[in-house]
């Protein structure tokens, strides 16, 4: 069994569903959070930075210029087909009228043939997944989902700001209008055993989903877990166990999901720790060796 088939890839699942290469335009939606603006909180998850993951993201340039300038980019010819990525902060937390301007400001070449939305599990209800669902039409449309984990006690230590209970209501109702689902799961959270893995595993199992984000803990500038670490109240997982609990999620995950990533990309200039969280390759490829040597693949221990 050659490695590409050990475990079901994004790019493959989009050659096989368009029929080609898709890539994705990632776009700042200038949302915020509730968990940011003092709804919930103002401090934010405690390993989120102040652009949410935007860094890459231009801060200023309304949505269409953005997807013009990428269209005006030599990235645009390394595909015929993408999908518009609304990809920082919560992206579904505005009134529906604003929320559908911003999607339609993005929607503006024809090649793109997907609609991609991340945003919090309790910035979901029915009005917003029918607003989603009328774009089904047109476009490809999912939804990504935070859960980090299903410990509801490290919920609250990362101030995610959400329940569990939350993220299947969100789920249930993107089963219901037939939009993807996209979960994220995080290891290597501050006070998580392997237990711990092994639950969310089962939870995520347990759930409707289409689509697994798993991303390595790292610590960026500028953030509650930052200062953890430089307490010594925080220590980063290694390298190896990662790539263990890697191994143990990928073949116990349900097959039929779609595997989005398996690590985090942090910006080198904010990256605290752990320095090999710079080495993807190291990561992809030790992934691959491990399920090679032990002949493993997605779900062979999927109950």
């Amino acid at each position: 069994m050659e490695n590409i088939y050990r475990y079901n890839k994004l790019n493959q699942y989009y050659k096989n569903k368009f029929g080609e290469r898709v890539l994705k335009i990632c776009i700042n939606g200038h949302f915020t959070c509730p968990n940011r603006d003092g709804t919930l909180s103002t401090s934010g998850c405690i390993f989120c930075s102040e652009h949410g993951s935007g860094e890459h993201l231009s801060p200023y340039k309304d949505i269409s210029n953005q997807v013009e300038d990428f269209f005006k980019s030599p990235r645009s010819n390394r595909a015929n087909k993408f999908i518009a990525y609304f990809q920082n902060f919560s992206n579904t937390y505005d009134s529906i009228n604003n929320l559908k301007k911003k999607y339609d400001s993005a929607l503006i070449n024809p090649k793109i043939i997907g609609l991609s939305i991340a945003t919090r599990p309790d910035c979901i209800d029915e009005n917003v997944v029918k607003l989603l669902s009328t774009y089904s039409k047109n476009y490809y449309v999912s939804v990504e989902l935070g859960l980090q984990t299903s410990n509801e006690e490290i919920g609250v230590l990362i101030n995610r700001q959400y329940t569990n209970k939350q993220f299947t209501n969100a789920v249930t109702l993107l089963n219901k209008y037939n939009i993807d689902v996209i979960a994220h799961i995080m290891v290597g959270l501050p006070n998580e055993t392997f237990e711990d893995i092994k639950n969310t595993v089962n939870f995520i199992n347990d759930h409707n989903i289409q689509g697994l984000k798993i991303h390595n803990t790292y610590i960026v500038k500028n953030t509650i877990l930052a200062d953890m670490y430089y307490s010594n109240k925080y220590t980063p997982i290694s390298l190896e166990y990662y790539l263990y609990c890697l191994t143990y999620i990928i073949s116990h995950i349900n097959p039929k999901i779609v595997i989005h990533r398996i690590s985090g990309d942090a910006p080198k200039e904010l990256l605290i720790a752990p320095n090999w969280d710079l080495h993807k390759k190291w990561i992809l490829n030790g992934l691959d060796k491990k399920l090679k040597e032990e002949n493993l693949y997605q779900g062979i221990f999927y109950y």
